[in-house]
């Protein structure tokens, strides 16, 4: 049994019995591109848990690509000195992280033989060469022009990529606030050369031991303060599950994109993006 109903353009529309709509102009397959999205599975061994792979793979992008939109808002927002939604935007990118760590727990069902029977199938393709991911680590601070030679051969992604890391990151963009508020930040840490890593200083250590100390009087500034440290936090245990994924699937094998595998993720480990929002931990 159906009723129908006018919608706001005058249009008869089909309703059943539960108030579903039958002839709408977009579906949700539509709105969404499901088709397009789910004819992008595509294995290339026979191999039952290549789709798997595959698909964990493909759904990290898709949260990293979030975490870029909502960072990338983030840091325009704190160059304006409204840091209200800022805050917002950065809860959020906490939230992802913890889906994206949450990831490997389902990746690690995958056992050493599961792997191996696909990995030949991968070539040289690595995790190592996700231009999205190379891009949120610049975004954040992770400097490092050397890493941008793997996509020169794609220069939509070279180019984004160049952007990015010759742009002041996440923290410069704090930075500079702080010394918009007040407080001494020195020279060389407002205008540098942004494609080079950010270097600790103390003075930069002692305005945030200020802040700190008084977070009544800057409330905001702390409050940005801490959701910079979840970000950094979530970004290490995100770090730190992939490094023991990869140990318990591969061990100490080479990665397929020619990296030392576990070895080259361990190093990630002592890598900071706000120094000083660490060390000031010891001093207040």
């Amino acid at each position: 049994m159906r009723d129908t109903d006018k919608n706001t353009d005058n249009r008869q529309v089909d309703l059943d019995d539960e108030g579903v709509h039958w002839d709408q102009a977009m579906s949700y397959g539509q709105y969404l591109n499901l088709e397009s999205l789910l004819d992008c599975q595509r294995p290339l061994s026979r191999e039952h848990d290549e789709m798997l792979f595959i698909v964990i793979h493909q759904a990290s992008e898709l949260w990293i690509r979030l975490c870029l939109h909502e960072a990338h808002g983030a840091a325009e927002y704190i160059r304006h000195g409204d840091l209200r939604p800022a805050f917002k935007m950065l809860t959020r990118v906490a939230r992802i992280q913890e889906q994206l760590i949450n990831a490997w727990e389902v990746l690690v069902t995958m056992t050493p033989a599961d792997y191996l029977s696909f990995r030949d199938e991968l070539g040289q393709s690595s995790g190592f060469q996700s231009y999205q991911y190379r891009e949120l680590e610049f975004l954040l601070g992770n400097k490092n022009a050397r890493m941008i030679e793997a996509h020169r051969a794609h220069s939509r992604h070279y180019d984004r990529l160049h952007e990015v890391l010759h742009a002041p990151s996440l923290y410069d963009i704090t930075l500079q606030q702080l010394d918009k508020r007040g407080f001494d930040i020195p020279d060389d840490r407002l205008e540098r050369d942004w494609s080079e890593p950010y270097i600790a200083s103390s003075r930069v250590e002692a305005a945030w031991r200020e802040i700190y100390r008084d977070t009544e009087t800057y409330w905001d500034l702390y409050e940005l303060a801490e959701k910079l440290v979840d970000l950094e936090y979530n970004f290490q245990k995100w770090r730190f599950s992939h490094m023991k994924t990869v140990e318990r699937i591969i061990g100490y094998r080479r990665g397929t994109g020619g990296t030392g595998g576990v070895s080259y993720l361990v190093k990630a480990l002592d890598l900071q993006f706000f120094p000083e929002l660490w060390s000031v931990r010891t001093l207040i």
